[in-house]
């Protein structure tokens, strides 16, 4: 055991005889997501550095301080990668917090999210105890459900010590390829292309634009790429096209630009996620649709009430993502079994409430 390991399980312990909240933070570039924070910082960037990495296995074990471009550069290396682009918003995040946040890039909809490529977790609990859940292999089953509870949880359950996940290699061939449509037409094209063997890995429609990346094979990725251009695509350069999902992935493009300009005078950014054929929504504002159509970004006046409206009304759920008026709650209301699952983990990992209360609900 580390002395900075060493350290947070004196801190955690001090805090649980005092019933002292903490917040749990690492780079501290996702304090905007979520309720507010509250507690004296835990901090967690002394506790690095890569526990243990099996190119040949395809995952690495690290620990929570470890800066996440210090993990994508070593597994870019080896010609691998986070295939779920986890995004970065500002320089100094920590691969603790990556998963605590369980945010994905633009290729979520095809390789799958955090917690579909987590293996397994070391936990510190409210007591002060490390607790340790899954594995290093998908096949692992003891406590694997439990390490993907831990993606997405805001710290609620504990400090995650260590994480093991799973990693992949860099795609031989990527295209991108751009059309004019409108949103019903994007829609319905991702819909029908999403039924067919193309290699898509990722998409995006803004103000009357579809762009569609494509990866795999380069046989796969040039069949397709014929495919789109008999719909009218039209194959966009990879020195534009990369950067427009760098852009995309960490929120730094002209879209998240213009939605954060919005913010800072009152306007919310919402997260909704719906079924990817689920039609437009038609609220007020500017929208970007990502994920085949199962993620839809609004930056809208309308009322909290009404956004949630429509996205339950296509069967999907919205997320308060950046706002200065939280007092609708971040996150969807829980059906009554659902929060009491959630005050049930809460209690068994964190008996005493001292990590990050009211972060995801409040009073949990």
């Amino acid at each position: 055991m580390t002395p900075n390991l060493t350290a947070l399980i004196d801190q955690v312990r001090a805090a649980h005889d005092a019933r002292e909240p903490l917040e749990i933070r690492g780079g501290g570039t996702k304090a905007f997501y979520g309720e507010a924070p509250v507690g004296r910082v835990l901090d967690t960037r002394g506790h690095t550095g890569i526990v243990s990495y099996q190119p040949t296995e395809l995952v690495v074990t690290v620990s929570c301080g470890t800066p996440l471009a210090e993990l994508e550069a070593t597994l870019a290396e080896k010609n691998q990668c986070l295939a779920f682009e986890p995004p970065h918003f500002a320089r100094g995040g920590t691969v603790g917090g990556m998963v605590a946040a369980g945010l994905s890039g633009p290729s979520r909809a095809s390789v799958g999210a955090v917690r579909d490529h987590l293996l397994g977790a070391t936990l510190l609990d409210g007591r002060g105890e490390l607790m340790q859940f899954g594995g290093e292999v998908m096949k692992n089953v003891a406590g694997y459900d439990v390490s993907r509870v831990l993606a997405g949880s805001l710290g609620a359950l504990g400090v995650l010590v260590d994480v093991s996940l799973k990693v992949l290699p860099l795609a031989p061939a990527t295209a991108t390829v751009r059309f004019g449509f409108d949103e019903a037409s994007a829609l319905a094209h991702l819909n029908e292309w999403g039924g067919q063997p193309l290699p898509l890995n990722a998409s995006a429609w803004w103000d009357g634009t579809l762009l569609v990346r494509l990866r795999g094979a380069l046989a796969a990725v040039q069949a397709a790429i014929a495919t789109f251009r008999d719909a009218g695509g039209d194959v966009v350069e990879p020195a534009l096209a990369s950067p427009f999902w760098q852009g995309l992935r960490h929120q730094t493009d002209e879209f998240f630009e213009k939605a954060m300009v919005a913010v800072s005078r009152g306007v919310p950014l919402w997260r909704l996620s719906v079924p990817q054929t689920a039609p437009g929504l038609g609220l007020p504002g500017e929208q970007l649709i990502e994920w085949h159509g199962a993620q839809r970004w609004w930056c809208t006046p309308a009322p909290a009430a009404q956004v949630r409206r429509a996205a339950a009304l296509v069967g999907g759920h919205a997320t308060l993502f950046r706002g200065q008026d939280k007092s609708a709650g971040v996150f969807a209301p829980l059906a009554p079994p659902v929060a009491a699952i959630h005050r049930s983990l809460k209690q068994s990992f964190d008996p005493a409430g001292i990590f990050c209360p009211g972060r995801l609900y409040p009073g949990l």
